[in-house]
This record gives C-alpha cells, sequence and structure tokens, in this order.
C-alpha cells in the first residue's frame, strides 16, 4: 500500500523536506501543496533591488520536482482535520495524508508605526508580484529610507546604493547596525562600508511616524528629525506563520512557533513541522531560539523528511551561522561570539590571527582576512568564530560551524590539515582558523 506524505509548503523548506522523502521513501506518494505560483530564493530577495534586476532571476526551481516525481499542486490548505487525516483546499480540494509536514514559513513583523498604511510603503514578503512592486516603486524614487538595520535591511540598503540614483537611509534602533547577531567590531565594519557607499546610518534612532497624504513623504524620527522619502522599506524581521496549525489544535512553543520534538514532530506524530513556523532551540544551551534562517529550514527539513516513517535524525539545535556581504567587506559568524560567551558566564578564551587570503601577499584579489576563535578555557571546545575578509569569509565560516558541531578542541584545530593553494587560500603557515588556535591554547596553558 503506498504511503501519503503531504507538505504544505513550496519554499527551502517545503521543497527540501519533500526531495529528503522522497529519497529515504521511494515508493511513497508525495504531493506538495503552495499557495503561489513562483517562489522567490529567500536570501537573494535582497538582491532584486540591484545586481539581480528582477524578481523573475531569484526563483525557486521546480525541476527537482518533477524529476522525482513529487506532485506539486498550487492551492491554499485553509485547514487540517486531523481526524480523518485530510488536508482541505481554498481551492475544494480535500486531499489525505499519511504523513504531513508543514512548512508555512513566517510573515514579516509590520511594527506599530502610525503610517504604515500609506502607499509605496513595503514589507518584505516572499511573493513575486509584490517584490515587482517593489521595484517598480524604487524605479521611480528617489529617496528611501529602509527601517530596520539587521541582515536584510542592510543588504536591501547595499543594492539600492548600487542603482546610483537613490538617497539611502537606514534607521536603526540599537546603538548598531546587525547589533543582535555581531559584536561591534563587525557592525561597525559593515556601517562603514556601507557609508562609503553612500548610505546615510541613524543608529540609536526610533522611527516615530510615516508621514504623506496618501503615500509616504518622510519618516519622522523620535528625536524630531524628518527624512524625506519616496519609498519605505520595513525590515523589522519575522514572526513565525503557525496559524493553520494553531486551527489545527496543534500546541504552539514560548515563542510563537509550531512546538516540535527533536524528530521535528509535532504534539499529533503524524505531523511534522520545519523551517520558520517551527519553533527553534538552542544548540548550547537548549533554549528557545528566535533564530529564522534559510539554513535551519533545509536542515530541519532532512530531519524531518527522513523520519516520516521511522527516526531515522535528530535535530541538535541552531546553532546560528550567519554571513553578509556589505560592499566588497564580507562578515559571518558561527555559534558564540565573545559578547554572548560573557553574557552567558561562560570562561573563554579567544585566538585572532590576521593575514591575506592569498598567497603571496601580492596575489590578484589577496584581501586581509580576520579570524576570531572563542573556546572554552578549560576544555579546550571551541564554541564561536568570526571571521572579516574577502568572498571566502562565508565558507570558512561554514567551516567554523562544522567543528563546532564535531566538538572539536583547540588542539586538533591547530593540528587541522586544510588544501591550500595561492589563488584560493591563505598560506599553510598563515592560515588563520590554525593560527587562531594555536594563539588560544598559549593562553589555555
Amino acid at each position: 500500500m503506498k504511503r501519503n506524505v503531504v507538505i504544505i509548503g513550496g519554499s527551502a523548506a517545503g521543497i527540501t523536506a519533500a526531495l529528503t522523502a522522497r529519497r529515504h521513501y521511494p515508493d511513497a506518494k508525495i504531493t506538495l501543496i503552495r499557495k503561489e505560483e513562483k517562489v522567490p530564493i529567500p536570501c537573494g530577495i535582497p538582491y532584486i533591488f540591484g545586481t539581480l534586476g528582477s524578481p523573475e532571476k531569484n526563483l525557486m526551481p521546480e525541476d527537482p520536482l518533477i524529476k522525482n516525481d513529487i506532485e506539486l499542486i498550487i492551492d491554499e490548505v485553509v485547514s487540517i482535520d486531523r481526524s480523518s487525516k485530510a488536508v482541505k483546499t481554498k481551492g475544494g480540494r480535500e486531499i489525505g495524508y499519511d504523513k504531513l509536514i508543514l512548512a508555512t514559513g513566517s510573515v514579516p513583523i509590520v511594527p506599530p508605526i502610525p503610517g504604515v498604511e500609506l502607499g509605496n510603503v513595503f514589507t518584505i514578503k516572499k511573493d513575486v508580484n509584490y517584490l515587482a512592486r517593489i521595484l517598480e516603486a524604487l524605479g521611480e524614487a528617489r529617496d528611501v529610507v529602509i527601517i530596520g538595520g539587521g541582515f536584510i535591511g542592510m543588504e536591501i540598503a547595499d543594492e539600492c546604493c548600487k542603482r546610483g540614483n537613490l538617497n539611502v537611509t537606514v534607521v536603526e534602533m540599537l546603538p548598531h547596525c546587525l547589533a543582535l547577531v555581531f559584536e561591534d567590531e563587525l557592525c561597525v565594519a559593515a556601517e562603514e562600508e556601507l557609508s562609503k557607499r553612500g548610505a546615510r546610518i541613524r543608529t540609536g534612532e526610533k522611527a516615530k511616524a510615516i508621514v504623506g497624504d496618501g503615500k509616504v513623504e518622510y519618516v519622522e524620527l523620535e528625536s524630531g528629525e524628518k527624512i524625506k522619502a519616496d519609498v519605505v522599506i520595513l525590515a523589522i524581521g519575522v514572526r513565525p506563520n503557525a496559524q493553520l496549525a494553531k486551527e489545527a489544535g496543534l500546541e504552539l512553543g514560548p515563542l510563537g512557533g509550531v512546538a516540535v520534538d527533536r524528530y521535528m514532530r509535532t504534539t499529533d506524530p503524524d505531523i511534522f513541522a520545519v523551517g520558520d513556523c517551527a519553533e527553534k532551540f538552542d544548540f548550547f544551551t537548549g533554549k528557545p531560539s528566535p533564530l529564522r534562517l534559510a539554513s535551519i529550514a533545509t536542515a530541519e527539513a532532512r530531519i524531518a523528511g527522513a523520519n516520516l516513517f521511522e527516526l531515522r535524525r535528530e535535530n541538535k539545535g541552531v546553532v546560528g551561522v550567519f554571513s553578509t556581504k556589505i560592499g566588497d567587506v564580507a562578515l559571518g559568524l558561527a555559534g558564540i561570539d565573545e559578547r554572548r560567551a560573557r553574557e552567558a558566564g561562560i570562561d573563554f578564551v579567544v585566538g585572532v590571527s590576521e593575514s591575506v587570503d592569498r598567497h603571496p601577499g601580492g596575489m590578484p584579489g589577496a584581501t586581509p582576512t580576520k579570524v576570531k576563535l572563542v573556546f572554552r578555557r578549560y576544555s579546550g571546545a571551541i564554541i564561536g568564530g568570526c571571521v572579516r575578509g574577502g568572498e571566502g569569509a562565508g565558507e570558512m565560516v561554514n567551516l567554523i560551524s562544522a567543528m563546532i558541531q564535531s566538538g572539536m578542541h583547540a588542539d586538533q584545530i591547530a593540528l587541522f590539515q586544510m588544501g591550500t593553494h595561492p589563488a584560493l587560500t591563505a598560506s599553510p603557515v598563515a592560515y588563520q582558523i590554525v593560527n587562531a588556535a594555536e594563539i588560544a591554547l598559549s593562553q589555555m596553558r
């Protein structure tokens, strides 16, 4: 008898869950239901407004679904009947399931600021037509204000600067942009680079009101400053889209996501939840985590897809791996930095190493790259690391994350055998991760 798997949601988590389920259960009937005809690649959305120039150049591919015999239904699920194990859609369908995966994602947070309903005030939605309207508005704009200096806000600001004809202002209520993730050194590096590209950055400022007659004309800050605006983009963050799960009687977690166990099962053992709609817990502390990243979503999807009819994989929690590029500077963090370690009361040591990412330093494209690693003082276990440098910083952060998840110690990292090449990496003598571990070891002794 064929086993029926239904997945609700067609972004990164939903597609990955479907493909994983197919690999682990080749005889299952797998159906993916999403309400959108086209789905944007989440992390690529900022680049629509500059580098890519169109939402059509940033779409999730459908070929993998077709090649893996996964049925795609364009419709909206409006209810889940757990007793009969069926979902009902807006289009009148009723689709039965043996196992159900919720991958309903998240929705943008809209702050309670007067004027958010005005014309040309946008959030960042995973909706191709909506994103096209933002792009159209930017094409007619001169002054753009971005409220929120997190990753999305900063990357959109950078892309708007690339257009060359926009006055761009970022308003962030915290002392620094990116301060929820990075320590001050990396935050300042990002701000300085964006400022070089022509953007104004107003940190420690809160938007009081968005003002205009039908359409936005300016943003008023609590300090009294008024910033002219033809377009306002709200990049405050997201919250779990868990309404469908709540209406089905599934339990929600303390941060509003669908409660799941380490196998990604909800309080109904035949229903799983993955991605932004699901509750998260921290890799280090086990406490609830607010992080919402596509990399986390796809990891959870690979766990759920494998566990549908047999428990095979377990979630170890959210490490927190971030990277971004502002101008020519790439920045990244994996795990716990100095600030968070200090706040958590962890006794730690830090190793710092800086060198160019090519060898010799005269090689074309050579960029100074700084690595900082954080270790527990007595065990020597790595708990975090950050990187500032060129384009290789993103994969270097991924390497640090792998070391954290593997429980590596400073001495093991100091003896790490890496592959090096003059055009691709730092010299083996100056390889930053290894040297940072050696420097940290000297403090432990």
